[in-house]
């Protein structure tokens, strides 16, 4: 009776083990799933050879790239995928007055293809950022001539319905070249959705607002701290959220600086930064996103520069110590992204007519050239996964 009980121990702790391996070779499998191959979209500017936005393949593997197609738009300067890579969405900025459009096309993952759906008035000229909810229910764009925000809903089937709210900025600031009147540069969502940050590089100011996505009419209302006070001359410009604390940082375009705000309870400003080691002007600062883990932050810079800065972020308190500069190998480095598995980092040089690949150093955050592709102006880069 004794040995039977003890063979049966043993018989479940053999099982056991089989079970805990098992598990461990299926927690494995699926970390090891993530896509590496993913659609690529670029959108840009169509004075010169580019026509709207074209379609690639890349995989994040080897840093390979394939076309598949293109879809002819104007001014197609900034992009967003909505309802699971069903739809995509862009402004068009082409009208310095209240004319400005966004437009909506319809994607096949199959294919890779778009196919125009509708265009929609904004109620604002010159429009350069677009966002669209989790739900693909609300569109957001930032009109950087009219100095608005414009709310728009969505239908089911992907269209741009009416525009149901305008938030008309007001004000200027101290650089009398860029800064007599508003220019929204930026309406972004909080990781949470809870809230939308609208930057503008005219007034010196960071709006934000409510978000209700329930309310058919009126979705967005000031918040009760509704405005951050940048400093003067700064030209706020893009804002990146730390994927999982809660910190945001902007760059300005003006003064080339980050700022590191702690959000958790209010806003307070913990660190700003430069984005170069040199006092040289014009540094054109554009763009601002983190490695997938948190880890790095990564800017870009124009103007004389031409260079992606590196901070390594402290882990505890967010803030960013300098490591390096990479150059673009190109002018004008508009837009960038860094692909979901931290693999490589691709640069849009609007005035170079070129998309660049760098492989990132996941411990160092270092980037390394390994290639690019030509295309007309680009200045928005987005990926969707390939399933």
């Amino acid at each position: 009776m004794v040995v039977a009980f003890f063979v049966t121990l043993r018989q479940i702790a053999i099982a056991m083990r089989i079970l805990f391996t098992s598990f461990l070779l299926l927690v494995v499998a699926v970390v090891f799933s993530q896509s590496t191959n993913y659609y690529l979209f670029v959108g840009g500017y169509t004075a010169g050879k580019n026509e709207g936005i074209s379609v690639y393949k890349f995989n994040a593997t080897d840093g390979t790239v394939q076309f598949v197609s293109k879809v002819k738009s104007d001014n197609p300067s900034y992009l967003a995928i909505g309802a699971n890579g069903k739809y995509l969405y862009s402004v068009n900025e082409a009208n310095k007055v209240r004319k400005g459009t966004a437009t909506a096309f319809s994607f096949n993952k199959t294919t890779g293809t778009l196919t125009l759906l509708n265009q929609a008035l904004l109620g604002g000229g010159g429009p350069c950022y677009i966002s669209v909810d989790k739900a693909n229910k609300w569109l957001v764009t930032a009109n950087y001539f009219s100095g608005s925000v414009s709310v728009l809903n969505l239908k089911k089937d992907g269209f741009i319905d009416t525009l149901k709210q305008l938030f008309q900025h007001t004000g200027s600031s101290v650089n009398v070249q860029r800064q007599k009147e508003p220019h929204a540069h930026m309406a972004i969502f909080s990781p949470d959705e809870k809230q939308l940050f609208t930057n503008d590089l005219g007034t010196d100011k960071i709006n934000i607002y409510n978000f209700n996505p329930a309310n058919k009419n009126t979705p967005f209302t000031p918040a009760v701290d509704s405005v951050i006070f940048s400093v003067a001359g700064n030209g706020p410009r893009h804002t990146a959220f730390h994927p999982t604390q809660k910190l945001m940082y902007v760059i300005n375009e003006l003064s080339g600086t980050i700022d590191v705000f702690d959000y958790k309870k209010g806003i307070r400003n913990v660190q700003t930064i430069s984005t170069d080691t040199s006092n040289r002007l014009d540094k054109g600062s554009s763009d601002i996103h983190f490695s997938p883990d948190g880890k790095f932050l990564y800017a870009t810079n124009r103007g004389n520069y031409n260079n992606i800065v590196i901070y390594s972020v402290d882990a505890i308190n967010g803030t960013l110590k300098y490591i390096g500069l990479e150059p673009t190998k190109g002018k004008t480095p508009r837009n960038f992204i860094i692909d979901p598995t931290g693999n490589f980092l691709l640069v849009a040089n609007q005035n170079s007519d070129s998309v660049i690949i760098f492989k990132r150093d996941k411990t160092t955050g270092l980037l390394t050239y390994t290639g690019q592709f030509e295309t007309g102006n680009p200045s928005c880069l987005k990926l969707l996964a390939i399933e």
